[in-house]
C-alpha cells in the first residue's frame, strides 16, 4: 500500500453527502439535513425549510470536512482543491456523477495533483472505476486512516496490527488488467493456464494474514502473562480514552511526567503508554494512554488493535476526555460510546472530563467549574488535583480502610512501609511501641496484619 504524502503529495479532496450518509445518523444530523433537502427543493415544494435546520446541516457537513482535512495533513499532503457533492443517493459505480467526475478530471489535470482523497469508504467497484476515470491515485477514508496509522507505529506490535489492517482492507480489492491477469504458470507441471496474477496475489496475502495473526496472537499470550504479573501485586488500571486529538497525552504528561509525544495531528499516540501514579489515598494505579478514535473508526483497525486496547478492557475506571472547546463534542462523544460498544466497555464506570478549559473565555471557564463537572487544562494543569482525587473515589478494587497499628520501633521496613503507603491518621509513641491510626489500601494494612491493635 502506497503511503500518502510519501513525497510531500499534492491531494484533491472529495467530500459528498447523501440523503443517509455513512450509517447512522445523529438525530439532530437527521432533522438538518432532511431540512436541507427541502431547502434545494423549495421551488417545487410548498413546505418552507427551517432556517437553523439548514444552518446545522451546513455545519456539520462543514465540521466533516475540517476533520477530513486534520487527516489529509496528518498523512503529509498538501490540499490543492476541495470537491464537495451533495446527492439523493450514492451512485453504485462511482459514487458520484459523471459531471462531477468530469470537474475531479480537469481539477487534477490542471493542479497536477497526485491523488484524489474521499472522504467517503468506496466499495472495491467504485474504487475501481474512479481509478480508471481519473488520470492519478485513488484513495477513501480508511485507507487514509490506515496509512495515518502506519506512520505512527513505531512498536513491533503497532506496526504487525496495522498491517494486518491494511492487507484485510487490500484483499477484496485486488485487481488486474490486462496480460498480467492472464499469464500462463511457468516450470514444471504446470500445464494449462496455470494461476492468475490475481489468485497468487491472494493467496500470498491470505499467507501473510495467518502469519500476522499467529504473531499478534504471540503479543496476546505476552500480554497476559505480564497482566498476571501486575495482578499478583493488585495495582488497579485507569484508561484514558477519547476522541483523536481531544488533549489526552498532554493530560496523560502532566498527571505522569512521562514525557510522551504531544502532537495537534491526529493519531500522533499509537501505541498505548502506561505509568504507574500515587493517588491521594496512597493507593498506586497504572494509568494508560490510548489511540484516539474518530468518526468512523474503519472495523479493521478496532479488530486489529484488539491487543492494544485490551489496556481499555481490562481497565476499572474509564476517563473519558473530550475538548470542551469544540463544537461537535457530543457527536464526538457518541463516536467514543461506540467504539466503546464494540468493546463491551460502556458497563465500566467511567468519568467525564472536559479538556482544555484553557482555551474558553474566562466567563465560560469559572461557570463550568462552579457546576461541578470534572474540567481541566491538560496544558497548564488547572482542575487536574480534582481529577486525580475523583479517579481516587471512583477505584472500587483494593479499598481504602482504617486500621489502629501497634508497631515495634524495631520494626522500621514495616513503619516504613506504612508511612509510604497510607496515611498515618494518628500517631503516638509508648515506649518501644509506635501507636498509629491508619488509613490505606486493604492489601497494603493486611499485610501487617500480626501488628494490628485489639479494640
Amino acid at each position: 500500500m502506497q503511503a500518502i504524502g510519501a513525497h510531500g503529495e499534492i491531494a484533491v479532496l472529495v467530500a459528498v453527502e447523501f440523503g443517509s450518509r455513512r450509517g447512522p445518523q445523529l438525530r439532530t444530523a437527521s432533522l438538518a439535513r432532511s431540512a436541507a433537502l427541502l431547502s434545494e427543493s423549495a421551488e417545487e415544494s410548498l413546505l418552507a425549510p427551517d432556517s437553523d435546520a439548514v444552518s446545522s446541516r451546513s455545519f456539520d457537513l462543514e465540521a466533516s470536512i475540517e476533520e477530513f482535512r486534520e487527516l489529509v495533513v496528518s498523512a503529509g499532503a498538501s490540499i490543492a482543491a476541495e470537491v464537495v457533492q451533495r446527492r439523493p443517493k450514492p451512485d453504485p459505480a462511482t459514487l458520484l456523477g459523471s459531471g462531477k467526475i468530469d470537474e475531479i478530471h480537469g481539477i487534477v489535470s490542471s493542479s497536477q495533483a497526485d491523488v484524489v482523497l474521499f472522504d467517503y469508504d468506496l466499495t472495491p467497484t467504485q474504487l475501481r472505476n474512479l481509478e480508471d476515470r481519473l488520470p492519478c491515485r485513488v484513495v477513501d477514508r480508511t485507507q487514509l486512516i490506515l496509512d495515518i496509522f502506519a506512520r505512527h507505529a513505531r512498536t513491533r506490535e503497532g506496526q504487525l496490527q496495522v498491517e494486518l489492517a491494511q492487507l484485510e482492507y487490500m484483499l477484496p480489492r485486488l485487481t488486474g488488467k490486462g496480460r498480467s491477469m492472464s499469464q500462463l504458470g511457468g516450470g514444471i507441471g504446470t500445464r494449462g493456464p496455470g494461476e492468475t496474477q490475481l489468485e497468487t496475489d491472494r493467496r500470498r496475502i491470505q499467507r501473510r494474514l495467518l502469519q500476522l495473526r499467529e504473531e499478534l496472537e504471540g503479543v496476546r499470550r505476552v500480554r497476559a502473562q505480564q497482566r498476571q504479573r501486575r495482578e499478583a501485586v493488585p495495582v488497579p488500571a485507569v484508561a484514558l480514552v477519547g476522541y483523536t486529538n481531544a488533549g489526552k497525552s498532554t493530560l496523560f504528561n502532566t498527571i505522569t511526567r512521562a514525557g510522551v509525544l504531544e502532537s495537534s495531528r491526529m493519531f500522533a499516540t499509537l501505541d498505548p503508554k502506561l505509568k504507574a501514579i500515587q493517588l491521594p489515598s496512597r493507593r498506586k494505579v497504572l494509568l494508560s494512554d490510548t489511540v484516539g478514535f474518530i468518526r468512523d473508526l474503519p472495523h479493521t483497525l478496532v479488530t486489529s488493535f484488539r491487543a492494544t486496547l485490551e489496556e481499555v478492557q481490562k481497565a476499572e475506571v474509564l476517563v473519558h476526555v473530550r475538548d470542551c472547546t469544540s463544537p461537535m463534542q457530543e457527536e464526538h462523544k457518541a463516536e467514543v460510546e461506540k467504539v466503546l460498544g464494540e468493546l463491551d466497555v460502556l458497563a465500566t464506570p467511567r468519568i467525564e472530563v472536559l479538556n482544555k478549559i484553557d482555551l474558553l473565555p474566562e466567563d465560560e471557564r469559572e461557570a463550568l467549574l462552579a457546576s461541578g463537572a470534572v474540567a481541566v487544562s491538560g496544558k497548564t494543569g488547572l482542575g487536574v488535583e480534582a481529577l486525580i482525587a475523583r479517579i481516587d473515589q471512583a477505584l472500587v478494587a483494593d479499598p481504602i480502610v482504617e486500621q489502629r497499628f501497634q508497631v515495634p520501633q524495631s520494626e522500621g521496613p514495616v513503619l516504613a512501609a506504612l508511612g509510604a503507603g497510607a496515611l498515618i491518621r494518628e500517631r503516638e509513641f509508648d515506649g518501644n511501641l509506635v501507636r498509629m491510626t491508619v488509613a490505606g489500601p486493604a492489601s497494603l494494612l493486611g499485610r501487617y496484619r500480626r501488628f494490628w491493635r485489639k479494640p
